[in-house]
C-alpha cells in the first residue's frame, strides 16, 4: 500500500513569489490567555485582571502577545516546516500593530522573503519567512520574520537512509 505522510516543504520546494495561507484559524479563548500567561509567569494585569484591564486604554483584557506569536508560527508548521526543518534560527521584526482579544479568531499567512543555501552545512538551506496574523475582520494583529535551517529533499533522504542526525 502506498504511504502518504504529511510534511512541510523542503528548502528546494519553497518559493518566494507565493502566499502560503494556513488553515484552520484559531479562536483564542480566555482559558488560553489565562493558562499561557500563568504558565509563563507573566503577571500582567492586562491578561489576567478584568477590573484592571477595563480601566486601561483598551478597555478590556487582551491576548498575551507571546501566545499570539507562538500560535501564528504554529499555524504555519504543517504547511511549511513539519518534518523538514532542522531548527529555528531566530525571530526578528516582531510587531503587534493591533490587539487580539479573547474570542477573536487568528489566521496566518506566510511569504518566503529569502532563501539561501547553508554555507557550513551542505544539503541544507536557510529560509526566512514573513508571517502575518490577522483577526476575523482581516486586521493585522501580528507580524514576524522567522529564519529556519531547512532540509533539501535529497539531504533529508540521505540522512534518513543513514539514520544519521544532521
Amino acid at each position: 500500500m502506498k504511504r502518504i505522510e504529511q510534511r512541510g516543504l523542503y528548502f528546494d520546494e519553497l518559493q518566494t513569489d507565493v502566499l502560503y495561507v494556513h488553515t484552520p484559524g484559531r479562536t483564542m479563548t480566555e482559558a488560553d490567555n489565562v493558562l499561557f500567561t500563568t504558565m509563563t509567569m507573566n503577571t500582567q494585569g492586562l491578561h489576567l485582571d478584568e477590573v484592571f484591564a477595563s480601566a486601561q486604554p483598551l478597555g478590556k483584557r487582551v491576548m498575551n502577545s507571546m501566545f499570539t506569536l507562538a500560535t501564528m508560527v504554529g499555524q504555519s508548521v504543517t504547511q511549511l516546516t513539519q518534518g523538514t526543518i532542522v531548527g529555528q534560527l531566530g525571530l526578528a521584526k516582531i510587531t503587534f500593530p493591533h490587539p487580539l482579544y479573547p474570542g477573536d479568531t487568528l489566521t496566518t499567512e506566510t511569504t518566503v522573503v529569502a532563501l539561501r543555501p547553508s554555507k557550513s552545512k551542505p544539503g541544507l538551506g536557510i529560509a526566512t519567512f514573513a508571517h502575518t496574523g490577522r483577526n476575523q475582520h482581516g486586521t493585522v494583529v501580528a507580524t514576524a520574520e522567522r529564519s529556519c535551517l531547512m532540509f533539501t529533499a535529497e539531504a533529508h533522504r540521505a540522512a534518513a537512509a543513514s539514520q544519521k542526525l544532521v
